[in-house]
């Protein structure tokens, strides 16, 4: 039921559970906002076996020049930190917070301190670079269907 009301958003393309297994989805995310709408980025969401009293995880599978994202994927997301998490939180809202969390890089949310004195204190060169990163590493934007 979650994965269907997530498909319907409009953030996120080809959702569907990880090799079947339905606590773990994958699809990729799409920015509206440059340097990261020139692609589209591979994400995870793994759900606990306690869904939904214990939040999900996500994880950025596409490489993104980000202070909120570091090298490995983690996102500093507080909406699924145990201390904000609520059980009564939907899946799409998740993946909703995320999205915003890639278009708005928040020097509050940093998990790259690097990037983010970066954004702070060169912010040309910043965007610049995430442009860059991006049109290398990123996946092709999905053509739109349906």
């Amino acid at each position: 039921q979650e994965l269907e009301e997530a498909r319907r958003w409009g953030g996120a393309r080809d959702l569907r559970p990880l090799d079947g297994d339905v606590l773990r989805w994958e699809g990729l995310l799409l920015p509206h906002h440059p340097p990261y709408n020139a692609g589209a980025f591979r994400f995870e969401l793994t759900f606990s076996p306690h869904h939904p009293l214990c939040p999900p995880r996500a994880t950025l599978r596409t490489s993104i020049y980000h202070p909120g994202v570091d090298p490995s994927g983690h996102v500093c997301q507080p909406l699924t930190s145990a201390q904000h998490w609520m059980p009564t939180t939907r899946a799409v809202q998740v993946l909703q917070d995320l999205l915003l969390l890639l278009e708005r890089p928040d020097p509050q949310r940093v998990l790259r301190q690097d990037l983010a004195r970066e954004l702070r204190d060169q912010p040309e060169l910043f965007w610049r670079r995430a442009e860059e990163h991006t049109r290398c590493h990123a996946e092709p934007r999905p053509e739109r269907s349906g």
